[in-house]
């Protein structure tokens, strides 16, 4: 059963070093993205690799601080798509006929739905980081998801509780499925549907009460495998 809060992959370089790449903390993904916007003006697939090589430099800041500047003399492409998979979900095939704008723009849409500031607010709250910098440094966007999807599990579960002691039962009728779980809908299937209650929209905690999991994160653990 799949209970990853996100998947990590060990990505080895063409001098052979190998590093564990995971979903950028929020601190580099708002860098990445900010930088990842530019595929919006890109002509042609050597612009769009031009682009993703700097988004690299930028998740290779998380991953090896010391070659983020100099990574494009350690990559070929297929390495470069793989660390610009981890770090931001945004899959690139190599084969497919769909040009490299054409396959991020299906893909790299998400997180630029999602209201941040009013996400981080929410788990700023449990008053575990001192500052926002240091939530940013510390979450990546599928932690932060996973922190406040079992603060307002836990939430809820006082709530009814109260209710309960009142002779009230909250769950009866009412219809729990909300702006929330949409949005968690459409971050983890990639935009593919806005209904929490859609099979791609199960992910971790929410995949293990049904009984089976996906994945959590920005990709998908292909379970044929266990």
């Amino acid at each position: 059963m799949a209970t990853e809060v996100y998947s990590v992959k060990t990505i080895t370089l063409l001098n052979n070093t190998s590093f564990d790449a995971s979903p950028l903390k929020i601190k580099y993904l708002r860098s990445f993205m900010n930088k990842f916007i530019l595929m919006d003006n890109v002509k042609n697939d050597v612009e769009a690799i031009e682009v993703l090589s700097e988004c690299t430099k930028i998740a290779m800041q998380q991953y090896m601080p010391h070659l983020s500047e100099t990574i494009e003399d350690f990559i070929d492409l297929d390495i470069l798509y793989d660390i610009i998979g981890q770090a931001a979900g945004i899959k690139i095939n190599d084969k497919s006929e769909k040009t490299v704008k054409e396959q991020t723009e299906e893909k790299g849409q998400s997180w630029f739905d999602l209201d941040l500031a009013k996400l981080e607010s929410e788990a700023f709250m449990l008053g575990i980081w001192k500052n926002y910098e240091e939530l940013e440094s510390s979450l990546s966007i599928p932690e932060l998801m996973a922190v406040i999807a079992s603060k307002r599990e836990l939430d809820y579960e006082e709530k009814k509780f109260l209710a309960a002691i009142q002779g009230v039962d909250i769950d009866k009728g009412a219809n729990k499925q909300n702006e929330w779980e949409n949005l968690k809908a459409r971050v983890f299937s990639k935009g593919k549907t806005s209904d929490g209650n859609d099979v791609l929209a199960l992910q971790g905690a929410t995949a293990k009460k049904a009984g089976f999991g996906i994945g959590f994160g920005l990709d998908y653990e292909d379970l044929t495998k266990n």
